[in-house]
């Protein structure tokens, strides 16, 4: 289904105020930005208004503040790197509303740009507070939402608005929104869905539509130690989520029914990597508790030891293994389409030597297989903050198809949920 919604080609904006919603909630440490992809990915849409000679109002979220003098959750510094990126001198203000706000839009010229502060000091954005979202529209004749990354919430700045002025979507929205419908109605077939990530009940109902929908469904991560539990195999001082195994039971008895009438793959870790602490020193080791089972078979001619195939009580499981890696590398040398969504182990933790970390094997061997290292490419969908900021660390975003600027608004689209920021804008049928 294609994008339903006008965009930013389908009316006049020529020398128009434009007030354009990016997602610009980059990660920042101690001033400096770590990693400016979605920054880069609202470029198309400002080139665009620019080259329309828009006076162009940019606003945006960053972090969650608790007050306006929490400064590390200032826009600054997306301030000098979007100069950087559009070589072009761009006017910061100090808020997002309010009369200096309201006299700085107004002295705009014909493709001048002016950034606001964090839309989240005032507390009235999360709100869906029609008074301020009243407030922003009245610096603009137009809104434009481009920040995939917020649509899936009912925010001022993402449904309120759309009450106050003509809106449409940006080139980024309609981007996403088109690439992550075609992966799940008509993907070429067979489709594969890699999930990782830390709690079931965030990722239950994308869940539930890929066991329902994909050829071959991967888990791994932390989420993948809850289902381990759910059969009752040892996790030591893994993240778990008890609460999360009911859920993690009806997903398994989900995947078995399907499996009994049609070819259909769940895949649930075999072996891990654990330790006993999370850092790049620590002594690692490999548990096949596939072997587990084995073990406990009496009269087993072949009886591995049990502290091999067994988690320890003071151990986590902080990557999937080698044979679960190669397991998952190798399925998707025979699918056509993998949709990605969590790394498979704790990969932020950094390196000692190399370009990943202890934790980060699992991960790095999907990306080798995505990128076409053993042969077979398919097309590759990769979303989630955790996975986009590895393969953005790895500098590695033009490698695949498409890399989403969104978590959850991806996963909601995915579970073919409605999204509040996309409803509230204008049908393409109506005039």
């Amino acid at each position: 289904m294609a994008f339903d919604k006008k965009t930013i080609r389908d009316i006049d904006l020529k020398g128009k105020r434009v007030l354009l919603r990016a997602d610009y909630n980059v990660p920042i440490d101690d001033g400096k930005i770590n990693g400016d992809f979605r920054i880069e990915q609202s470029i198309p849409t400002i080139e665009y208004l620019l080259n329309q000679g828009c006076k162009i109002i940019i606003c945006s979220h960053l972090g969650r503040p608790e007050s306006v003098k929490d400064k590390s959750c200032s826009l600054a510094p997306v301030h000098a790197r979007l100069e950087k990126l559009l070589d072009k001198k761009i006017t910061f203000a100090n808020d997002c509303i309010g009369p200096e706000v309201e006299a700085a839009a107004k002295a705009l010229k014909n493709k001048d740009i002016l950034l606001l502060e964090n839309l989240r000091y005032h507390p009235e954005e999360e709100k869906n507070d029609p008074d301020f979202a009243k407030q922003l529209a009245s610096l603009a004749q137009v809104f434009v939402q481009d920040g995939f990354g917020v649509v899936h919430r009912a925010h001022a700045s993402t449904q309120a608005i759309t009450k106050f002025l003509p809106s449409v979507a940006g080139l980024l929205l309609e981007t996403e929104v088109d690439t992550i419908t075609e992966a799940m109605e008509k993907p070429a077939r067979p489709l594969m869905a890699i999930l990782g990530g830390a709690k079931i009940a965030d990722k239950i109902d994308v869940l539930r539509k890929f066991v329902d929908e994909a050829d071959f469904v991967a888990v791994g991560g932390a989420m993948a130690n809850t289902f381990l539990l759910a059969q009752d195999i040892e996790t030591g001082k893994s993240l778990t989520d008890p609460d999360d195994l009911p859920l993690a039971r009806e997903i398994m008895e989900r995947a078995r029914s399907k499996a009994k009438k049609q070819p259909f793959i769940f895949y649930l870790p075999q072996d891990g990597v654990v330790a006993t602490k999370v850092d790049e020193k620590t002594k690692t080791r490999i548990v096949d508790w596939s072997a587990q089972v084995i073990a406990d078979i009496e009269n087993y001619p072949a009886r591995p030891p049990l502290s091999a195939s067994r988690v320890q009580k003071d151990e986590r499981i902080l990557d999937i293994g080698p044979f679960s890696g190669a397991f998952i590398a190798g399925g998707m040398q025979m699918v056509n389409t993998v949709i990605w969504n969590g790394t498979m182990g704790v990969a932020e933790v950094p390196a000692l030597h190399g370009p990943t970390g202890p934790f980060a094997q699992g991960t790095e061997l999907i990306v080798e297989a995505l990128t076409g290292q053993f042969g077979h490419r398919p097309f590759s969908l990769v979303g989630g903050g955790d996975t986009a900021a590895y393969i953005e660390g790895r500098g590695l975003t033009k490698a695949f198809n498409h890399v989403s600027t969104g978590g959850g608004a991806g996963l909601e689209l995915m579970a073919g949920k409605k999204l509040p920021g996309v409803e509230a804008l204008l049908d393409k049928h109506n005039t």
